[in-house]
């Protein structure tokens, strides 16, 4: 099923609908500032290990980020940060970027590799962030691609529909997506590394 949304004003009864499919389990394909993404409601675990199939990893081995609505959030499943990395986050949130943090007891089980760590993103996109606040949890996200390929099928809904259809419970057509990934700043040793280059160029 292909909805479409507009990124300046989505549609509110269409984001309700799409609200009450998360919290029933429903996997969904959406738009972010960067590459469409995959995703569902963080506590479902079923979902999620739908998402992991998708994916072709195991979930305790997905790199999966939690896409959230605003700053106010991250206290919720990150441990304490230092100030200089709250200003770093306020700078360049939201936008292109995926945020690796030290996840704290609030963050499901099913979520923390090894080292506990996890990654957030506020992507500039009122879609997928009017999803989140409306549901009230993160939404777990991983991009439509494999990270080392990326094709250029995964810019057009349409096309994304076609491929993903059959895997997924709705795809949201929010316009043509970008096809470079989201720059990943790893924070979790008290400083900012860049681990990956991609869209987002990091303000410090």
């Amino acid at each position: 099923m292909l909805v479409r949304l507009y990124d300046d004003n989505p549609n509110q009864k269409e984001i309700d609908k799409i609200v009450e499919l998360l919290r029933d389990g429903a996997v969904i394909i959406f738009p972010t500032d960067t590459i469409y993404g995959i995703g569902c409601d963080i506590t479902k675990s079923k979902a999620v290990e739908r998402v992991a199939r998708i994916k072709g990893v195991r979930p305790e081995k997905a790199d999966f980020s939690f896409i959230l609505y605003d700053l106010s959030q991250i206290s919720d499943y990150c441990r304490p940060f230092s100030n200089s990395i709250f200003k770093l986050l306020k700078k360049n949130l939201p936008g292109p970027f995926t945020f690796l943090l030290q996840a704290n007891s609030n963050v499901p089980k099913l979520f923390k590799n090894s080292k506990k760590n996890i990654g957030i993103r506020i992507p500039d996109n009122n879609i997928i962030r009017t999803i989140v606040k409306e549901l009230g949890n993160p939404v777990l996200s991983t991009s439509v691609h494999h990270e080392d390929v990326v094709l250029e099928y995964i810019t057009d809904p349409e096309l994304i529909e076609e491929n993903y259809g059959d895997l997924v419970d709705l795809v949201i057509d929010g316009g043509y997506g970008d096809n470079h990934p989201s720059t990943i700043v790893d924070c979790t040793s008290g400083d900012a590394e860049i681990i990956r280059q991609g869209k987002g160029i990091l303000l410090d």
